[in-house]
C-alpha cells in the first residue's frame, strides 16, 4: 500500500511539474523545426504551427486524364479539384498501418498554440494551387481539366493527424462551406464529445480498424487507456448524425480480417450510411511491422465484403461499388441509397452547399445523386470512369502483346449487391 501512494504521490508531482515547466516556457508549436523539416522532405507543406497540405497522386492523375480516386467512383468528386489537407497534424493513435511513418506529433488533447481558421485555409489553397501549377508542363496534362484544378471544389480532411481535435473546427467547416468546398473528414474514434459536436459535413467518416478491444489495441495502438469504451462512444455518437456518415476499414490480413460477427454488430450499432472496406496500403520503411504479405489481394476484399453484407443481414446493406485501382469496396444502405433498383451514392454537391447555407436541418437523403453504371460492382469497368485513359491498363496489354498472352480478368464475381 506504502509502495502505490508513493507511485501516486510521484506521478502528481511529475504532473505539476510538467505544468508549472508549461506555464514558464509558454505554450509550444506542435511542429518542431525537425518534424518540419522531415515532413518538408516527405512532400508535405507545412501551415502554420500545426497544420498541413499535400498534393494526392489521384488530383495529378485526373490532371493528366488518367483516372481518379475512389472517391470518384464512389461520390462523384472531381479529383483534381479535390485538395487534401488537415487543420491538426497530431493524433492519438498510432497505427501499424500508418503510411505517413509516424513522423507526426501525438497527443490526447489540445495543447499548442493555435493558428485561427481564416489564415490556415487561406494559406492551404494557396499552396495547393502552387502545387496543381507546377504541373502545368506535366506530359498529358489536360488544360481544362488544369483550370478547373486552379477551383478546389473538394477538402478531404484525411491527410494525417486528428482533424476533429483542432478547437475551432466548427468555424474552419463552415469557412470552408461559405467558398463552395465541401467537406470529406476523417477521425480515428477516439473524441466522442468532439463527434457530438461537429456541425453538418459532407461526408462524416470513422476509422473502423478492428472490431474487439484486444485487436484495436494491437493494431491502432491507441493513447488513452480507455480506448475502446471511446472506441463505442464514437459509433454510437456517428449514429445520431443525419448527414452522411461512413465507417472506413482497411484490411490487414493478419492482423483484423477473422472478426466478421464483431464488425457486423458495430454496423448495426452505429447504423453507417455506407462502409469503405480497402485493402491496407504498404508504405515500406525500416520500421514499419507491415510486409506485402499483409497486402490482401482485390479478390480476397471482395470475398471479405461479401461475407460482412452477409453476416449483418436483413438485406439493409448490399455491395454498391468497386475500385479496383485502390482495392477498395463500398457497402451502401440500400433504404436510403438504392431507388428503384438504381444506387445513388453520389452527392449533389451543390445541393449539399445550399442546405448547409440554409441553416435548416437536412439528411444524407437530400443531397444524392445517381451513381453511373460504370462505377457499381460487377460492371466490366471495375470502377474506372471511362471518360478517362487507362494508363495502365494500356501498359498491360503492351506487356501482354509482346509476351504473345492477352490481360485475363481473373476476378470472380458475385451477384449479392448488384
Amino acid at each position: 500500500m506504502e509502495q502505490r501512494i508513493h507511485l501516486m504521490m510521484t506521478r502528481r508531482r511529475k504532473k505539476t511539474k510538467t505544468k508549472l515547466m508549461r506555464n514558464l516556457i509558454g505554450v509550444k508549436k506542435m511542429i518542431s523545426e525537425t518534424q518540419k523539416e522531415v515532413l518538408t522532405k516527405q512532400g508535405y507543406r507545412v501551415i502554420g504551427s500545426h497544420s498541413g497540405v499535400k498534393m494526392c497522386r489521384w488530383t495529378k492523375s485526373m490532371l493528366r486524364g488518367r483516372g481518379g480516386c475512389y472517391k470518384h467512383t464512389f461520390y462523384g468528386i472531381d479529383s483534381h479539384r479535390c485538395m487534401e489537407m488537415t487543420p491538426s497534424m497530431a493524433c492519438a493513435n498510432k497505427c501499424v498501418f500508418c503510411w505517413r511513418h509516424h513522423k507526426n506529433p501525438v497527443g490526447k488533447e489540445w495543447r499548442w498554440e493555435m493558428d485561427d481558421p481564416k489564415s490556415i485555409i487561406d494559406t492551404a489553397l494557396e499552396k495547393h494551387l502552387d502545387m496543381i501549377k507546377q504541373n502545368r508542363g506535366l506530359p498529358g496534362l489536360k488544360e481544362e481539366r488544369f483550370q478547373e484544378g486552379m477551383k478546389p471544389r473538394h477538402c478531404a480532411l484525411s491527410l494525417v493527424g486528428e482533424p476533429i481535435i483542432y478547437p475551432e473546427i466548427n468555424k474552419f467547416l463552415s469557412m470552408l462551406h461559405s467558398k463552395g468546398i465541401s467537406s470529406f473528414l476523417v477521425t480515428n474514434a477516439q473524441f466522442p464529445d468532439k463527434i457530438q459536436d461537429l456541425i453538418p459535413v459532407t461526408q462524416l467518416y470513422i476509422s473502423v480498424d478492428a472490431a474487439t478491444p484486444e485487436s484495436l489495441k494491437i493494431v491502432d495502438r491507441p493513447l488513452f487507456a480507455d480506448y475502446w469504451e471511446r472506441f463505442l462512444g464514437s459509433i454510437d455518437a456517428l449514429s445520431k448524425k443525419g448527414q452522411r456518415t461512413v465507417f472506413r476499414m482497411t484490411l490487414v490480413k493478419g492482423y483484423n480480417m477473422e472478426e466478421l460477427k464483431n464488425y457486423a454488430e458495430l454496423i448495426r450499432r452505429g447504423k453507417p450510411d455506407f462502409i469503405e472496406i480497402k485493402g491496407v496500403t504498404f508504405a515500406g520503411g525500416k520500421r514499419n511491422p507491415i510486409t506485402m504479405k499483409n497486402v490482401p489481394w482485390h479478390h480476397e476484399v471482395i470475398k471479405f465484403t461479401q461475407e460482412v453484407v452477409k453476416e449483418v443481414g436483413n438485406d439493409e446493406y448490399e455491395i454498391a461499388c468497386e475500385h479496383e485501382h485502390s482495392c477498395c469496396m463500398l457497402i451502401a444502405n440500400t433504404k436510403k441509397f438504392k431507388k428503384d433498383g438504381k444506387w445513388n451514392t453520389w452527392i449533389d454537391f451543390d445541393k449539399f452547399i445550399e442546405l448547409q447555407a440554409s441553416g435548416k436541418e437536412f439528411t444524407s437523403a437530400d443531397y444524392i445523386a445517381p451513381t453511373p453504371d460504370w462505377a457499381v460492382f460487377g460492371h466490366q469497368m471495375r470502377g474506372f470512369d471511362p471518360a478517362e485513359f487507362n494508363f495502365r491498363l494500356m501498359k498491360q496489354q503492351e506487356a501482354a502483346a509482346a509476351a504473345g498472352t492477352e490481360v485475363e480478368d481473373t476476378t470472380t464475381y458475385s451477384n449479392a449487391g448488384c
